[in-house]
């Protein structure tokens, strides 16, 4: 014990090793890996499949963004197809009337519909319509007869008879008529769900054009159209020589 050691017996002498690395029993370099679950392999291509369109997706927004692409159509987007008949002509009639006025007039129609002790919020109907509409004032040339233009010797003075001016039904101008409100009941709404009735607005426009047409008979229209077709005809009378022209005027 009092002298060294000279050499351990397991090195010669010099020489020294490190202890070499002992392997992990968990691994083994002449093992395979184990094999991909299918579950592992829908994960893996959904996911490269969402990246690829997300990629997509940035690259057509920026070629949008700096103009390389003008629009961007939305696959939902609202499409018309207009898919009506083309029109038929019914007939056809000649016309002889001199419109002389026209009267452009606007009415609120407040209609409503309910039953008796039932409330409101159950079975009512009650449409607010503002209606434009117009009416002609018109004389026809067609009804005049025999003996209606009188002329004298000289052919200086000419007396003619016309029949009185008429007025035309009441035309609704859709572009500037509308439904401002309406107010349903839950009965009503809810059948309109099994079955509706699909011209329940035809009263509301019908009502509209008596409304309208009440309005140009009390609007001084027919005396306007007297008046604008007696100047027509003395001006066109008078450039054919005669100086004095008299129109009158038969009862409608």
């Amino acid at each position: 014990m009092d002298h060294p050691t000279s050499e351990f017996p397991e090195y010669r002498k010099g020489q020294a090793t490190a202890e070499e690395p002992r392997p992990d029993p968990r691994f083994h370099d002449d093992e395979e890996p184990p094999p991909e679950t299918p579950r592992a392999r829908r994960g893996r291509v959904l996911f490269w499949l969402a990246g690829a369109v997300g990629l997509i997706v940035v690259l057509v927004l920026s070629v949008q963004a700096v103009g390389l692409w003008p629009s961007w159509r939305n696959p939902f987007a609202e499409e018309t197809k207009d898919r009506s008949q083309p029109p038929l002509l019914q007939s056809i009639q000649d016309l002889s009337r001199y419109v002389a006025a026209e009267g452009n007039f606007q009415v609120v129609i407040d209609l409503e519909k309910d039953r008796k002790y039932v409330p409101d919020f159950l079975l009512n109907q009650r449409t607010l319509f503002v209606g434009a509409g117009r009416v002609d004032a018109y004389v026809d040339f067609s009804k005049i007869g025999d003996g209606a233009i009188v002329e004298s010797a000289d052919r200086t003075t000419a007396e003619i008879t016309l029949p009185g001016p008429q007025l035309t039904e009441a035309s609704l101008d859709l572009e500037n008529s509308y439904v401002f409100s309406e107010k349903r009941g839950i009965l009503n709404r809810i059948g309109d769900v099994f079955g509706g009735d699909p011209n329940r607005q035809q009263e509301v426009y019908k009502l509209a054009q008596e409304r309208i047409t009440g309005a140009a008979r009390d609007s001084g229209l027919v005396q306007r159209a007297e008046e604008n077709t007696r100047k027509m005809l003395e001006g066109l009378l008078r450039s054919l020589g005669y100086t004095q022209v008299k129109v009158t005027y038969t009862a409608a």
